[in-house]
């Protein structure tokens, strides 16, 4: 596995993948893996010759209260994971390479980046967009694999790819979660006892309104009613937000039809945690 901490390192590695007649796969990530990134990894591994995996925290998705700083970092542990599921090349390079003195240039997606998550942490979108299109434009892969967990990001990279012609298929993978349904997380680690304890209640509450859904219900005030009161029950839990909205727009909805998300963000102490599940009716 190669190491490449430089845009010409990682741009060398993938021309000799190509010349070589090799299919180039990119898993975006922050690091601190867990079985969520590594499941990313094996997917791509299943469909593409060569698998690069950027590993950086993009201070531009953070705000200025966020946990930039804290974020969970441990290079020698990745990079061991990645290499035992089989990866080719990480490419993790310092903020000066990805962002020189004198960066000016952002990409921004309009509409649904204004909801969820968007919302409650502006400028979050825009270092998303930013940074995938740098990478994109640097690594050039033929997929780039995506988990569900961040549903929102997904849809905002997705919307980005088709707005702007880029050449990258999108491939969105399922959540992945620990044995209790709580969703994977890097920031998972910053639970104490009792909060990873009660976490787990974002996806049973996601889960009784897939089940209530499934019984006929459709009234999105109704259905959210229901999430609310389960979060609002846990102790510990205090709500961001809790949507349900149409997919792919993440318009507002008065009844469940077509393809739709229910997803939330609720905090645990210092802690915020993001799940979502998306029912098709």
């Amino acid at each position: 596995m190669q190491i490449c901490r430089t845009v010409e390192e990682i741009r060398t590695f993938v021309r000799q993948a190509r010349a070589d007649g090799k299919i180039v796969g990119l898993v975006p990530t922050m690091g601190y893996f867990h079985e969520g990134h590594l499941t990313l990894m094996r997917e791509a591994k299943k469909s593409c010759d060569a698998v690069v995996v950027s590993l950086y925290v993009n201070p531009l998705q953070f705000g200025p209260k966020e946990d930039l700083a804290q974020y969970p970092r441990d290079f020698d542990r990745d990079c061991a994971m990645a290499w035992e599921v089989g990866v080719d090349a990480i490419f993790s390079p310092a903020d000066e390479e990805m962002y020189p003195a004198g960066f000016s240039t952002f990409v921004e997606v309009t509409g649904i980046t204004e909801k969820l998550c968007g919302l409650s942490r502006p400028g979050h979108f825009r270092g998303v967009a930013t940074v995938v299109t740098k990478l994109f434009n640097i690594v050039r892969p033929d997929r780039a694999f995506f988990g569900q967990k961040d549903a929102q990001q997904a849809m905002v990279i997705e919307r980005m790819v088709t707005d702007l012609n880029m050449g990258p298929e999108i491939v969105l993978v399922p959540i992945v979660r620990e044995d209790d349904g709580l969703a994977m997380s890097s920031r998972n680690v910053y639970l104490n006892d009792e909060q990873r304890r009660a976490a787990p209640v974002l996806y049973r509450s996601l889960c009784a309104f897939r089940e209530a859904v499934a019984r006929g219900e459709r009234d999105v005030q109704e259905l959210r009613g229901q999430i609310v009161q389960m979060i609002a029950s846990t102790p510990g839990a205090e709500m961001d937000y809790v949507e349900i909205l149409s997919v792919p727009d993440l318009e507002q909805l008065d009844k469940v039809r077509g393809k739709c998300i229910a997803a939330l963000a609720v905090r645990f102490g210092r802690t915020r945690l993001i799940d979502n599940i998306i029912v098709e009716v």
